[in-house]
């Protein structure tokens, strides 16, 4: 799991479009009372679909 914090330092994106991020479920997560739970594996699976989708062009 990650925090956050984390997930915005590993993608360099401020906190807003984090939010932003997990409220759009683009990256899969829960919530634990007022905490958010983001699995590893969600944010690498969001990097692959942005990596895939910016490498049709």
């Amino acid at each position: 799991m990650v925090s956050i914090d984390d997930l915005c330092e590993m993608l360099s994106i401020g906190k807003n479009t984090a939010y932003h991020l997990l409220k759009t479920q683009q990256i899969k997560s829960f919530k634990i009372g007022r905490i958010w739970k983001i699995p590893k594996e969600s944010v690498i699976n969001y990097i692959r679909l942005q990596s895939n989708s910016n490498s049709s062009f």
